[in-house]
């Protein structure tokens, strides 16, 4: 067997979604932060990306994240998260799979029954608190980075459909969000091909219609994801949602094959930017709770710590809960004869 590169992860989801956790087998990143070291990663070394998430190792709905020395002197830990498109300055999904990967394998020590680190992602530096029973991370809750809406109720041309009322809001990534019962969508499992068409048609019209740069970043722009909500399904949350994460360029000449899959999990910053929203039209305010229920019935419980400003923006700081799962560890090499080095993708299952 010959091998010219080996990486080790552990196999993770959050609430349904799935999140590789990279814990051995990364180049050196040179930067002086994680999101430097992200974006000397995205230059040098994308090929981790792409083969970690293709196939034959990946598939179109899977993350993934890598385990990195943090710059910030405060954190205990630092982390680089990939999707298929884009590597994200932040994810609640993914931020839960790697504080129970780093507590359930004991690369950090775990302490029951409350274990408390900080973390450094690209978009900044994270307050955890994990909850921990018999070796077991029963609940992870973080203060996540500032949440705020850029636009509220704002009218965008979707071709093919027509008018459409959407807001953009930032929860550590852009979100274009729209009421799922404009499009005569009912939210689910059931119908999800027409949840994630819309998801990401809405999102196609933002970025053209309503683009959107952070105040404190200049290189993080969107909106990159699509949201719809609607009313929960179980009594015990307050509204679900539809996220689509994109796993292609989108064609407006053939809308009906959107390049997207369904978020499994309720969507963590997808729920931070929901809250940005209702918080910024008066519908929800500082200590206020709001569970977000995902396409599985599994919920992300949001809770809004206070108010501050970014920029020209009134933002909230949201904390945001919810478990992770391990499900296996793996080793991925690559064999310097293998004519798929960097994976690919095939039209049967990657639209």
């Amino acid at each position: 067997m010959r091998v010219s590169q080996l990486i080790t992860a552990v196999e993770v989801h959050a609430e349904g979604e799935p999140g590789r956790v990279i814990t051995g087998g990364m180049p050196p990143l040179k930067g002086n932060s994680v999101y430097e070291k992200m974006r000397y990663m995205e230059t040098h070394h994308d090929d981790i990306r792409l083969k970690m998430l293709r196939e034959p190792r990946g598939y179109p709905v899977l993350c993934c994240n890598a385990l990195v020395e943090p710059c910030d002197p405060s954190a205990d830990a630092g982390f680089i998260i990939m999707e298929q498109t884009e590597y994200p300055p932040m994810s609640g999904s993914n931020t839960i799979c790697v504080v129970t990967t780093l507590l359930e394998t004991g690369i950090l020590p775990m302490v029951e029954p409350v274990t408390e680190l900080t973390l450094e992602a690209p978009a900044g530096v994270l307050k955890v608190r994990a909850d921990c029973k018999d070796g077991k991370v029963t609940k992870v809750a973080f203060r996540n980075v500032p949440a705020f809406a850029v636009h509220l109720d704002a009218e965008v041309e979707i071709p093919h459909f027509g008018k459409a009322v959407i807001d953009v809001a930032w929860g550590g990534m852009f979100f274009a969000i729209a009421d799922a019962a404009q499009f005569g969508i009912e939210l689910g499992p059931e119908n999800e091909r027409d949840q994630v068409r819309f998801a990401e048609m809405i999102r196609q019209a933002a970025v053209e219609q309503l683009p959107v740069v952070h105040p404190e970043n200049s290189g993080i722009t969107g909106p990159t994801i699509g949201q719809l909500t609607g009313p929960a399904r179980r009594s015990d949350a307050h509204g679900s949602s539809a996220v689509s994460v994109s796993t292609g360029a989108f064609d407006w000449s053939q809308p009906q094959m959107a390049p997207g899959v369904f978020d499994r999990s309720p969507c963590g910053t997808g729920t931070c930017a929901k809250m940005a929203v209702l918080h910024a039209k008066g519908q929800l305010k500082v200590g206020d709770y709001y569970v977000n229920e995902g396409p599985l019935g599994t919920v992300f419980e949001g809770r809004i710590l206070e108010e501050t400003v970014v920029g020209n923006y009134p933002v909230i700081v949201p904390e945001l809960a919810g478990q992770g799962w391990i499900y296996g560890t793996s080793q991925w090499m690559v064999d310097p004869s293998d004519p798929f080095q960097k994976g690919f993708t095939i039209g049967d299952i990657w639209s």
